[in-house]
């Protein structure tokens, strides 16, 4: 029987990099982010910072949050200057 490598052995480009933009990866997460908009600036850095793109700006200025891409992570209420958006665990 032959040991598999670990993950730190693997060269580079041994896994594909893949973003929720090709599959829907909002199932993977424990917590999703809720947006008070009667407190966001439109700022726009939620959306910036949001690294699978799950955060759009609307036609009405605010961000607007897509589930089914959204992992959780919880980068955009850290970056959110005026903390309007908190994660809330999934039930």
């Amino acid at each position: 029987m032959s040991v598999k490598p670990s993950w730190r052995e693997l060269p580079a480009g041994a896994v594909p990099y893949l973003s929720s933009a090709e599959y829907e990866t909002g199932d993977w997460g424990v917590s999703n982010p809720v947006i008070d908009l009667s407190r966001c600036t439109k700022c726009t850095l939620c959306h910036f910072y949001c690294p699978e793109g799950a955060i759009r700006m609307g036609e009405d200025g605010y961000p607007h949050v897509d589930l089914r891409y959204c992992k959780g992570c919880g980068v955009c209420a850290e970056e959110c200057p005026v903390k309007c958006i908190r994660m809330v665990a999934k039930t």
